[in-house]
């Protein structure tokens, strides 16, 4: 019986270890699952990269993801756009999963473009010319091209801005004129909307410049609607703003 019981041991254990080997050098690749993306909505794409700052891409993403709750509107498909599909890491130590590869990928049509603010858009990114061709090409067929902080310094080095007002991260000001003479550069306010470029201060104000565009598509009660889904006080008559005439 002993000997029976010894033998029954050895095989559970040789069982065991064929199911589960402990050093398996296969590496698992996770399934990707793209984004559903809701026909007779507007595409939102969010460009981020490796350095993007939490505030100016969550602030914006809040509040447009928020409009699939509103009844009425055509609302808005929010995703992210990035140079890779592996994880990247924001300034504040996040890690984010992007949904489409704009290096390979078929994108879908975007209709805005956000661009958060990164660490190295006063630099490096600036000469990133897949980066740049990219926004370019985003912009020929886009409804609006939004930027938060210095992500306007990516916008301006693409020469989108050379022919309209825009503004930047108040403390950048300075650099963002000496680097680009030759534009419009408004300060002392929040946010600057100029055709259909919208560029704002950045930080926790990226929250206004998202209801702006929300007031402007969807009208003022349902930017409202919003702020206090949020619990934002909403008032753009108290927010400074900069349309030209």
């Amino acid at each position: 019986m002993k000997k029976f019981s010894l033998l029954l041991s050895i095989i559970l254990l040789f069982s065991s270890c064929q199911q589960y080997p402990k050093n398996d050098p296969t590496p698992k690749k996770a399934e990707r699952i793209l984004p559903n993306l809701k026909t007779d909505r507007y595409n939102v794409a969010f460009l981020i990269m490796d350095g993007t700052y939490n505030t100016e891409f969550t602030a914006p993403f809040d509040i447009f993801q928020h409009t699939q709750y509103r009844k009425g509107i055509k609302a808005m498909n929010t995703f992210t756009v990035a140079n890779t599909l592996d994880p990247i890491t924001t300034f504040e130590g996040v890690r984010l999963l992007p949904d489409f590869d704009y290096t390979q990928d078929s994108l879908p049509p975007i209709d805005i473009l956000v661009v958060p603010s990164a660490e190295h858009h006063l630099d490096t990114d600036l000469n990133d010319t897949i980066l740049l061709n990219f926004v370019k090409r985003v912009d020929k067929n886009a409804l609006f091209m939004t930027s938060h902080c210095d992500g306007a310094f990516v916008l301006a080095k693409t020469g989108i801005l050379n022919e309209v007002v825009s503004t930047t991260f108040p403390s950048d000001i300075g650099r963002y004129k000496s680097m680009f003479p030759k534009l419009n550069v408004k300060d002392s306010v929040l946010f600057v909307h100029d055709g259909k470029y919208i560029t704002s201060a950045g930080g926790a104000k990226s929250f206004e410049a998202a209801l702006y565009l929300c007031e402007l598509l969807y009208g003022k009660e349902i930017a409202k609607s919003l702020a206090r889904g949020l619990v934002i006080e909403w008032k753009l008559e108290e927010v400074p703003y900069f349309i030209p005439q």
